[in-house]
């Protein structure tokens, strides 16, 4: 993606369900836990580099002894900043104290992080400020085991003021309004309440107060707490929370639009926001590893009971279809061939673009997280190729030689590395005329590549959100090689939309395919509609969750190549030589190549939950308004 797109967030959670000493034998080391929950951060990494956070729960520690730990680090290089300083200790007791390595009970007893319930989180902040007090897990403290909480999660709700208002009704005063606060003090009421019901029921069956603490942490019902306390979340999320005596669970959105997946065995259980790190990390084949069903809780006991349970009606499956185009790691095996089949279905498109002329065509990528839907658009060309070189030979019939069959042979698609990223330039400078030319030159180019004045050059994407980077940087620099045409060339649809559940994307003025539409209106004196559309969604506010996206109507006058026509023009610079031209993905293609996953508001306006129409109403009213602000 060239444009800067962030996205909410990263989990990995470890339950060791053997005694620690158990690791120590059969794999040699008594850090197992912490050395696989490194593993799958930093295998994670893709999903979260503004911030990190780690939290460890310790089981069967007696009274006045930690059981709870956490750090969390906004640092460049957060997961090493974790991990060098919960491995700084063991290393001091390596060169003083050597034996104690091999002494678990002694390790648990005074090493932090050495514990068998262990969170992990990367943090990709849309919202708030990128600070130690953004970062995940979440820790709610409290003299009893069982009312601790430690939360983290990859999530965004689009209701949170009216969730804070709840908390303010039941007689809370919350200390801020961000929305991973308002749902740890949510989860926090219920297992107060939990607590409550249980102690009052077995006080009044005779138990001392002693007696009735671990009764509590045997009998704490957890589906129950989170079936009350996600009642009213309207969003996409996946949830994480472990409790202090040891219960964990993971709970996923009904739409399961954010992802999760676990393994389970008697060794160990594991929770990923993706599936082949688990893969990677403990040498499993894909077919063992589960999804969270969507509106379900996986629950771990502290007893070592694993289940999933309902927690809320599941809805319709609309699973982020960005997940499959970009956030996720390509190297899951379904997702490395959904990003292949968005490549190979734009192929149609591009054949009509270049006229069919792949003699004089160069196809190439950009970015790097764009190159598998590359390699897919390469075969799609070899396959048309092929039929070519098919037609050509028969033709010939008898007229066939040696020289010809080489020549027909040697037929094939012109794929070059065209740019690379300069990864060390920075555009500090603050005059905007230099810093504009600061960031054109953000990617160097490979010269000699293209015949100038003669080829055409196609360069796919992952997405085009704001077309800022297109504009100001890669057609510029695409022009340098003199092509005839540049083609470029979206594995996404067109991005229509603001999302409200985890990805960067909240004002809808930001997008270009929005501005698209908005010039195209003006262009044809068809501004009334705008201020209808405003009026409407004035009105949807006050429905509630009956409200509807009406900013449909702002793109209903115009056809799909109507607004990838206007978009190409509104990202070519007033300097360019060639002819530019932009192809969008179709949404009935991705839905053809991620057949699974098919949450597409971003591209359709077809939000899967009632916040998500308010959302976008919000943000229309934001756009006409001139407020540069959230629409959540």
């Amino acid at each position: 993606m060239s444009d800067t797109l962030y996205h909410e967030c990263g989990i990995a959670l470890v339950r060791l369900l053997k005694p620690l000493d158990y690791y120590l034998e059969k794999y040699g080391t008594s850090l197992y836990g912490v050395n696989k929950l490194s593993l799958l951060m930093e295998k994670q990494h893709n999903r979260g580099q503004d911030g990190a956070g780690v939290a460890c729960i310790k089981l069967d520690m007696a009274p006045g002894e930690k059981y709870i730990s956490r750090y969390r680090s906004v640092e460049k290089n957060a997961i090493a900043h974790i991990f060098g300083h919960i491995n700084g200790p063991f290393r001091e007791i390596q060169k003083e104290q050597p034996e104690k390595l091999k002494d678990v009970a002694w390790l648990k007893k005074n090493a932090e992080f050495m514990g068998e319930l262990l969170l992990g989180h990367l943090r990709y902040g849309t919202f708030g400020g990128n600070n130690i007090e953004s970062c995940h897990p979440f820790l709610r403290q409290n003299n009893w085991m069982t009312r601790n909480l430690v939360v983290a999660g990859n999530f965004n709700l689009t209701n949170v003021e009216e969730l804070f208002n709840n908390l303010v009704d039941i007689g809370q005063h919350p200390r801020e309004k961000a929305d991973t606060v308002t749902v740890m003090e949510n989860i926090g009421h219920w297992l107060d309440e939990e607590n409550d019901l249980l102690y009052y029921q077995y006080k009044q069956e005779g138990y001392t107060k002693k007696e009735i603490s671990p009764i509590i942490a045997a009998k704490l019902d957890i589906g129950n707490i989170l079936r009350r306390s996600s009642r009213y979340w309207d969003g996409g999320y996946v949830m994480a929370g472990l409790i202090g005596h040891g219960d964990a669970f993971v709970l996923r959105d009904p739409s399961g639009i954010r992802p999760a997946w676990y393994y389970a065995d008697d060794e160990v259980v594991v929770v990923t926001s993706e599936r082949p790190q688990i893969q990677t990390a403990f040498n499993v084949p894909a077919g063992d590893i589960r999804e969270v069903k969507p509106g379900h809780a996986l629950i771990i006991k502290k007893n070592g009971q694993v289940y999933e349970e309902q927690i809320r009606e599941p809805l319709e499956r609309k699973s982020c279809s960005f997940e499959r185009i970009y956030f996720s790691r390509g190297s899951d095996m379904d997702i490395y061939r959904e990003r292949q089949q968005l490549g190979r279905n734009l192929c149609p498109a591009i054949l009509d673009s270049v006229s069919r002329d792949l003699k004089h065509t160069v196809f190439s990528y950009i970015p790097n997280t764009a190159e598998v839907a590359f390699y897919g658009m390469i075969k799609g060309m070899d396959d048309f190729l092929g039929e070519v070189k098919k037609q050509k030979i028969l033709a010939l019939g008898g007229d066939l030689d040696d020289q010809k069959l080489s020549d027909i042979l040697a037929i094939r698609t012109r794929a070059e590395k065209i740019a690379i990223k300069d990864a060390k330039l920075r555009t500090f400078i603050t005059n905007d005329i230099d810093r504009s030319d600061m960031v054109a030159h953000v990617y160097d180019i490979t010269y000699g590549t293209v015949k100038a004045g003669v080829d055409n050059l196609v360069v796919i994407d992952d997405s085009i959100v704001r077309g800022t980077t297109l504009r100001n940087s890669i057609i510029r620099m695409l022009d340098r090689l003199n092509p005839k045409k540049i083609v470029i060339v979206s594995s996404a649809p067109q991005i229509r939309y603001p999302d409200c559940y985890g990805i960067d994307m909240a004002r809808i003025g930001d997008l270009i395919a929005f501005r698209a539409a908005i010039s195209l209106l003006e262009e044809r004196n068809m501004e009334a509609l705008i201020d209808q559309v405003f009026e409407e969604c004035r009105e949807q506010l006050n429905r509630g969750n009956d409200a509807e996206n009406v900013v449909k109507k702002i793109y209903a006058p115009f056809t799909a190549t109507e607004i990838s026509a206007r978009v190409a023009k509104l990202v070519t610079p007033d300097d360019c030589q060639a002819e530019v031209e932009v192809i969008f993905q179709k949404i009935e293609d991705l839905h053809q190549a991620c057949p699974n996953h098919t949450g597409d508001w971003y591209f359709s306006g077809n939000y899967p939950t009632p916040g998500g129409n308010r959302v976008s109403c919000r943000a229309f009213i934001n756009y006409v308004s001139g407020l540069n602000e959230r629409a959540y």
